[in-house]
């Protein structure tokens, strides 16, 4: 066994897995393969409000009482989530689109899939977890530029400075306060908001 499919083994045997699935043989298939990978399991029933806490995969029925529970979506979820659809109808299409899984297993469950669907999910929900984060710098940055923008246009209407010569004193602000170069334009905004409110944004 190679040392990557050893570390796949590992990190499988470490998480744990919630199976929310009514009681029968389909979900016993489930359970006893992710028993035979030697994940940590938790078995809910009756279909929860809200999912499970203090997991890493959770292998989910597919069923009517998802209909309108935004928490139950990949979005709002901190685990992996993998669908179990009984059968493709329409309406169960509209809600497993709805919880934007990461994974799906239709009827009949075969344990030979069940490996396979749970690395699948993992590294879905990690290729998810990096793009979020990248989104959300690039929103950061994109906020704070703005902000900065809005410090200079200040310093040059109030302050008969040049773009560059407001950008420097911000800097030279932000070195001093031990602050970003955003934080001082927002303190220039807050500032120049409050005297716009007390008649006294712009000199005569």
């Amino acid at each position: 066994m190679s040392s990557s499919i050893r570390r796949l083994y590992e990190d499988l045997r470490s998480i744990c897995v919630a199976v929310v699935y009514p009681p029968g043989e389909d979900r016993d298939i489930v359970v006893q393969q992710l028993q035979r990978i030697g994940c940590r399991l938790r078995i809910i029933w009756p279909f929860p409000a809200e999912p499970p806490k203090n997991t890493d995969v959770i292998f989910f029925h597919v069923t009517q009482e998802l209909e309108g529970r935004s928490s139950w979506t990949a979005s709002q979820v901190d685990a992996a989530l993998v669908a179990l659809s009984d059968y493709e109808s329409p309406t169960t299409l509209k809600l497993l689109l709805d919880t934007h899984a990461h994974g799906v297993l239709n009827k009949p469950f075969r344990s030979s899939g069940i490996l396979s669907m749970l690395v699948l999910a993992r590294s879905a929900q990690g290729f998810q977890l990096r793009l979020q984060a990248k989104i959300d710098k690039l929103e950061t940055t994109m906020k704070s530029r703005r902000q900065i923008e809005k410090g200079i246009r200040i310093l040059v209407d109030h302050q008969r400075m040049t773009e560059a010569q407001a950008y420097e004193h911000m800097r030279s602000r932000a070195t001093g306060l031990r602050v970003t170069v955003a934080e001082v334009a927002a303190m220039l905004v807050e500032a120049q908001e409050a005297m716009d409110k007390l008649g006294l944004g712009r000199a005569p």
